[in-house]
């Protein structure tokens, strides 16, 4: 066993790692970029080593930085993680030629499984059925060969990003000129292959491990099915849909796709299977690396899939054989994304300033967070991940709602409450999934507006703060904000409030509110209502809302500077990366005007009507916040009046 290991990641990633070297004993070292100084990965581990200056959100891809860290602090080896570097060949080269070990497959196995349209071909010339497709330079007339529905990947990655799903064959030529910018930023390749779409399909991938000795098992199959925009939101293992037979079957076919390329490590082994037949499986791709949602797999098996990642790059065998493998109760994950379902799922970013992370009996919590920790836009958007185990699926799914229940992470929108009623959804429950369930249903799961209880709850911390903080001695009731008034009982004292992104309202803070630095409690028409608080943040149940003071003067004020025009403001923190038009220019309702991009994710500010653009506040690179104006369209109606 390695004496050293260098972690080449960051976030919830590295906690991972690190957690089971320093398990094993091995010392850790973390890297970081400035942004990430005081991060929680950098806390924990052994030590750490700063890779450079900005941007940050490359620091951790200069291959250069990591190898010199790795060589001034005596790691014998380094362990990518899974994203960035994970898959990078080139790197996997680079640690080898250093006379490091690279904790992954060999670079001939990255660089082969790595290549979409080569997978495929060396996988089917194994036996393993993939699903029909072709890529490029033939990509477009391939496309509507095919014919629509066709989904447009990324041959150099996954994840989701670059992935579209095209219904309309008329799109086309756009849909692959977007795909091919969002799987350049994101891989540094803008290569695309096209497949077959099969409607109503479920995503499941069969968890393989392989030493150095020829041995190869796989560890059962996890269940991924429920996506949103082809990011897996929550994973399970086992699935309900696979018979034991059928589970045979997929796990011997993804032990021929590793063997097919010479794997060594854990990987994963994609496929996706109609609903309705679920022996006719297609292999998809093969992530060469640890998975996110590897906790399932190591909570029903007991194998701790990192600390064997270690094992067979030492040189150990595997000393346990297909038949060794059995799969007990159940085992759920819910990934916690910075993002707001509220504003169409579009990513956040800010301070955590309140956290509470569920633990306890069969659960686990994932996670790179810590109170103070900056979440910006330069990264993806996950930020932890709540695991549970049970004996059975029922339980699991309850253990699992409860958990997010008491996810608390104020300061920073995420999906945990829109998560929790996800895993309430009928179908859900039932195990009738499909990777279009969550799209087809998620406006169901996001409540409309903010809850009456919560603007009580505002109020009540604003009426806290006026109220004069007794230091002793004499206090004038003149300055206590009672609504005292002569000759009738207390006045109403209402307060304009505003939750992000809606308007404004007015606010009464009900009698017999407690409010204290960390929560709120009210009561609204007999039922009690408490939240977690953190200044203006209030959380509940895994929901959270930013309720701010209005200033109906500078409101007004604002929207006189404008003259009454629309402004486009920024829907979420970011980076403009596209800016199609000019001050002067004519656009139409609907027209793409910029393209701003957070978290790998593009997001396209479109024209609300016909008009001239009169005002316009950014280029190209320039770095918004939330709701920042980029440019004002004058209405065509005002011009020709």
């Amino acid at each position: 066993m390695f004496d050293t290991v260098l972690v080449a990641n960051r976030g919830e990633i590295a906690v991972r790692v690190i957690r089971t070297l320093r398990a094993l004993g091995v010392r850790s070292v973390a890297v970081y970029s400035d942004a990430d100084a005081d991060a929680r990965h950098v806390r924990e581990a052994d030590t750490a080593v700063r890779i450079g200056p900005p941007p940050a959100s490359e620091s951790y891809l200069s291959v250069e930085a990591l190898l010199d860290a790795a060589r001034r602090t005596g790691a014998q080896a380094v362990h990518p993680g899974y994203g960035f570097l994970a898959e990078n060949a080139g790197f996997a080269q680079a640690c080898a030629d250093a006379g490091l070990v690279f904790i992954g497959p060999p670079a001939s196995a990255i660089s082969l499984m790595g290549d979409k349209i080569r997978a495929k071909e060396t996988v089917k010339a194994a036996g393993v059925p993939v699903v029909p497709g072709a890529a490029d330079p033939e990509l477009e007339a391939a496309a509507r060969e095919l014919g629509a529905p066709v989904l447009l990947k990324p041959s150099a990655g996954g994840g989701g990003k670059g992935m579209r799903l095209v219904r309309d064959l008329s799109t086309l030529t756009e849909e692959i000129a977007s795909a091919r910018r969002e799987a350049r930023a994101s891989f540094g390749d803008d290569t695309l292959l096209v497949e077959r779409w099969i409607d109503r399909p479920r995503h499941i991938e069969i968890q393989v491990l392989a030493d150095a000795h020829g041995n190869v098992i796989h560890l059962g199959e996890r269940e991924c099915s429920l996506q949103r925009r082809h990011q897996k939101i929550i994973e399970e293992a086992p699935s309900v849909l696979l018979t034991p037979e059928i589970r045979a079957s997929m796990g011997a076919a993804a032990v021929e796709a590793a063997r097919s390329c010479g794997y060594v490590g854990a990987g994963t082994v994609e496929f996706i299977v109609p609903g309705g037949d679920p022996s006719s499986y297609y292999f998809m791709e093969m992530n060469t690396r640890l998975q996110v949602e590897h906790p399932v797999t190591e909570l029903i098996t007991g194998v701790d899939l990192v600390e064997w990642q270690l094992r067979v790059a030492s040189g150990e065998p595997l000393p346990f054989t297909q038949e060794d493998i059995t799969l007990t109760g159940w085992a759920i994950e819910a990934r916690i994304c910075a993002e707001d379902p509220s504003r169409g799922f579009l990513p956040s970013g800010g301070t955590v300033l309140a956290l509470n992370e569920p633990a306890g009996e069969g659960v686990r919590t994932d996670s790179g967070l810590s109170e103070g920790t900056e979440v910006s836009s330069l990264y993806d958007p996950m930020l932890s991940k709540v695991i549970v185990h049970a004996e059975d699926r029922p339980t699991a799914l309850r253990r699992l709602r409860a958990a997010l229940a008491d996810t608390v992470t104020l300061g920073v929108p995420t999906n945990a409450g829109f998560l929790r009623r996800l895993l309430a959804h009928p179908d859900v429950v039932s195990g009738a999934l499909d990777t279009g369930l969550v799209e087809r249903d998620a406006e169901s799961l996001v409540p409309e507006g903010v809850p009456e209880e919560v603007y009580a709850a505002a109020a009540a911390v604003r009426l806290a703060e006026l109220d004069p903080a007794p230091r002793g001695g004499w206090t004038d009731p003149f300055s206590v904000p009672s609504g005292w008034r002569l000759g009738g009982s207390p006045a109403p004292l209402p307060f304009p409030v505003r939750a992000a992104g809606l308007e404004a309202v007015m606010a009464e803070a009900p009698a017999g509110a407690r409010v204290t630095d960390t929560s709120v409690t009210v009561t609204v028409d007999g039922i009690v209502h408490r939240f977690h608080r953190a200044g203006r943040w209030l959380g509940r149940d895994g929901d959270s809302w930013h309720v701010m003071d209005h200033d109906p003067v500078a409101a007004a004020l604002s929207g006189a500077r404008h003259g009454g025009a629309d402004t486009l403001a920024a829907p979420m923190p970011g980076t403009v990366t596209v800016v199609k038009v000019a001050v002067g220019d004519e656009v139409e309702a609907g027209q793409s005007l910029l393209v701003v991009e957070a978290m790998k994710m593009e997001h396209v500010i479109s024209a609300p009507h016909a008009g001239t653009v009169t005002e316009l506040d950014v280029t190209p690179g320039s770095t918004v916040a939330m709701d920042q104006i980029l440019a004002v369209v004058t209405p065509r109606e005002e011009e020709d009046a």
